[in-house]
């Protein structure tokens, strides 16, 4: 297998020839809704085998995907390592780093949920192994392909904002009964709570944008009642080069902001609502190998506002038109790594980035400090 964990270019060694055989290990939410629908998208990629203990879920698997094999266990595809090409982890996080690590050890490459792990180091030491085995090891951060991210991405690149001052990114819910599950345990082996949950999607968003983090501070509160984990946090990140990120991640906002508003030297940009892959997936709609450009397209009546000096809730500024949502490049991205024709779509080491803040931001909480990363 040609691969990596830290994100060397993978282009360097002989190129392979798909299909590659994946070896998905869950099926509820995220294998199911997600990852599934994503890799039997992708060409190049052919899912076969799905593992879950569930005899629900097996059945699903079976219906959603006729041809597809079931294992009970993932100590099941390990004998039979040299019939999978890769292994994806969508189990809870708690398992994350010893799938990830049997299946590096068995000669697998991986590609796992996020969060990649509890810790920065021990996503460090899940990197390492990768590198030593000469595997990839991708972490599926599939909100860097969202439909607002991209446009975001495209307007600071083309300089429309000026110098951006400060990024306010929210991703609240409403949401005040418990819906229970490792989600909302407070057993710190879980990891669960939405510091690791959203938080880890919007401090890896702010960390592409904008780079490195100098300092974080966070508030976290557990605010429903009978809830164990954390379920109303705010981060703030002072990044190196003096951009200030201020994230929320909740699910008692009864009010939801604005999914993102960023503020630069020349203009502001501003735009409300979900990114509406999740929910087309959900509602079973799927993406077509071929046919990217229709998949996460949005009407003209939610694109985002980009002007300066009056809000857009009075009409201020220009409707700016959102770029598709891409949830498939990430999948297509790990089929070119595979063939060693392209480069790890998001690296452990990056994810090891994005959990120095979350840790660091669990403390600053805990014990109300700025944390110095």
């Amino acid at each position: 297998m040609t691969g990596t964990g830290t994100g060397t270019s993978l282009g360097e060694g002989p190129v392979r020839e798909g299909p590659f055989r994946v070896g998905l290990v869950g099926y509820g939410l995220a294998g199911s809704v997600f990852h599934a629908p994503l890799i039997a998208a992708t060409e190049g990629l052919t899912l076969d085998t799905v593992v879950t203990s569930n005899a629900d879920r097996q059945q699903q698997a079976r219906d959603e995907f006729p041809d597809v094999r079931i294992a009970a266990t993932p100590d099941e595809l390990w004998p039979r390592a040299d019939e999978l090409d890769l292994v994806v982890i969508a189990s809870p996080n708690k398992t994350h780093v010893p799938i990830a690590t049997a299946a590096l050890k068995a000669g697998l490459p991986v590609v796992v949920d996020k969060p990649i792990a509890g810790t920065a180091a021990d996503a460090r030491e899940l990197a390492a192994l990768a590198d030593e085995r000469g595997l990839l090891l991708s972490v599926f951060q599939n909100r860097r392909w969202d439909n607002d991210f991209l446009t975001l991405q495209k307007l600071i690149t083309d300089g429309g904002l000026g110098d951006v001052y400060r990024f306010e990114s929210r991703f609240e819910r409403w949401r005040p009964e418990l819906k229970g599950g490792w989600r909302e345990s407070g057993d710190p082996a879980e990891v669960g709570g939405l510091l690791f949950d959203l938080g880890s999607h919007v401090v890896d968003q702010a960390l592409v944008l904008f780079g490195p983090a100098a300092t974080v501070y966070a508030e976290s509160d557990v605010r429903r009642a009978g809830a164990e984990a954390d379920d109303d946090t705010f981060i703030a990140i002072t990044h190196t080069n003096g951009v200030r990120s201020h994230l929320y991640a909740s699910a008692t906002t009864a009010q939801l902001g604005p999914r993102f508003r960023t503020l630069g030297s020349k203009a502001g940009y501003v735009k409300y609502g979900l990114d509406p892959q999740e929910a087309a997936l959900r509602d079973g709609e799927r993406p077509v190998a071929g046919k990217e450009k229709e998949w996460g397209v949005e009407p003209e009546e939610l694109w985002g506002r980009v002007g300066s000096g009056e809000s857009p809730a009075t009409g201020g500024g220009a409707p700016v038109p959102t770029v598709p949502g891409a949830y498939p490049a990430y999948y297509a991205a790990v089929a070119a790594a595979l063939s060693g024709t392209g480069e790890n779509p998001v690296t452990a080491l990056e994810a090891a980035a994005a959990l120095d803040v979350l840790e660091g931001a669990r403390r600053s909480a805990r014990e109300n400090v700025t944390v110095i990363l």
